[in-house]
């Protein structure tokens, strides 16, 4: 039986898993750090309160309950070893006959990435909630400040990047003040928010059409969005961004400007591109090693072309896919077959009824954009739990204007931190006779110790 080890659940590597699994006499072990697959084009909807994060994750083991001979890991690939053939991980080693590596990317600061304390980016669960508690906490702390200076500080949100995700960030946050939040508060009016958007290119989606990227910036700016181009950032911090040599005072800064490979790559020691990639042959397997496969972000691939293909989970999918095949034309002793990519179009949202795609040629806007990428994104959602809760959420939104997931979950759990701060927080004032403490042996109902 053929060991095939496959290191990420992203788009990628469950659809290899998915292809693989219908196979008896191949052992696939799916290896991620988490142990759910994120439906990663919706994540920016969970850090603007949008959703919850379960309606887009499903637990792995859940996708492969039918599939007996598929052996989910929750682990963390470290490194590869080509001469014995293993992937190494935070807990074992792996084996295999074939790999498939489909780690995926992470956001990078390039070069600076003292950065990221003060502006995160959005890759995960963890980030998008992380996200959602700053927006959400910023508004907070409006309510209560009463230094105007101050509370224009808290009410400036400035994402920077200007592509799909950066655009989407923006024009959620615009809406939500103006729309969600608009008559939630007392003090302060959410519509005076002040939300920018930093690009260093010429225009905002640079893979788009220029004609959709325009429609897109007019969107943005009808929701109150500032679109900056021509603009790099050139330092952030607790206080805000500088760009250029101008400051600009935000207590809130979102960071979707970069990404690069993960560091995985490196450990294979072969040519890997700028962004930290693998490039590959046209099989998406590397140079010298034809049973070790690389597909997703991690991979740099070109098209029949020569273009480089994007890093989109419709590629990401494909690749897998291909890959799958690839592994079963082998086991078959049949020649592997030829990667052909079919590009099925792109597409953003700005906000309510506001989107832009392009799809087999044809560039869509306004209203009707809008539907198909609500219909895409809800195809593609793994579960038919995640789909009718998430239908559910945005039929909800478009009605009342409304986002269900304004929860502010912060990142302290412990009740106690040693005492210290408890302690303090519940110590009567000194003129008050406090009764004496009772000790645990007390509490549970025994005798209490002297």
């Amino acid at each position: 039986m053929k060991r095939v080890v496959i290191a990420g659940a992203g788009f990628a590597g469950l659809n290899a898993a998915k292809r693989l699994s219908r196979v008896r006499d191949v052992q696939v072990t799916l290896i991620d750090r988490e142990n759910h697959h994120l439906f990663q084009p919706l994540l920016y909807q969970v850090a603007m309160a949008g959703l919850s994060p379960a309606d887009i994750a499903t637990p792995i083991r859940s996708l492969f309950t039918h599939a007996p001979n598929v052996r989910v890991l929750k682990e963390q690939a470290l490194r590869v070893n080509l001469e014995r053939a293993c992937l190494i991980t935070d807990h074992a080693e792996h084996a295999y006959d074939y790999l498939l590596l489909a780690c995926g990317a992470q956001h990078a600061y390039f070069g600076h990435e003292e950065w990221e304390p003060y502006a995160p980016g959005l890759k995960n669960l963890s980030q998008a909630t992380e996200i959602r508690r700053r927006v959400l906490e910023a508004f907070e702390a409006a309510e209560r400040e009463p230094v105007p200076e101050q509370r224009r500080r808290y009410l400036t949100f400035v994402v920077v990047g200007g592509g799909p995700t950066g655009v989407e960030l923006a024009g959620a946050i615009g809406e939500m003040s103006r729309y969600t939040l608009a008559r939630d508060f007392r003090t302060i009016d959410p519509r005076q928010t002040r939300v920018m958007l930093i690009e260093a290119a010429p225009r905002i989606l640079m893979g788009f059409d220029e004609d959709l990227a325009a429609r897109a910036m007019r969107d943005l700016e009808s929701l109150g969005v500032q679109v900056w181009t021509h603009a790099r950032v050139t330092n952030i911090s607790e206080e805000g961004v500088c760009v250029g040599t101008e400051d600009i005072a935000a207590s809130t800064v979102l960071w979707a400007a970069g990404v690069r490979a993960s560091p995985i790559a490196a450990t294979l020691g072969v040519p890997l591109d700028k962004a930290g990639r693998v490039i590959v042959e046209p099989d998406f397997t590397i140079p010298g090693h034809r049973e070790v496969f690389v597909a997703g972000d991690l991979a740099f691939a070109k098209d029949e072309s020569g273009a480089p293909l994007p890093g989109i989970g419709a590629v990401a999918v494909q690749q897998g896919r291909f890959v799958g095949s690839a592994v079963l034309a082998d086991l078959a002793n049949r020649p592997r077959p030829t990667f052909h990519y079919h590009d099925k179009g792109q597409m953003a949202t700005i906000g309510r009824a506001r989107a832009i795609a392009e799809i087999y040629g044809h560039k869509l806007e306004g209203r009707f954009a809008w539907w198909m990428w609500l219909l895409v994104h809800i195809y593609f959602l793994s579960g038919f739990r995640n789909r009718l809760s998430v239908l559910v959420q945005w039929g909800w939104s478009y009605f009342t204007f409304g986002r269900g997931a304004r929860l502010i979950v912060p990142k302290e759990w412990r009740a106690y931190d040693g005492g210290a701060t408890t302690l303090a927080a519940t110590q009567p004032p000194q003129s008050v006779q406090a009764s004496p403490p009772l000790h645990s042996a007390s509490v549970a109902g025994g005798e209490p110790v002297p």
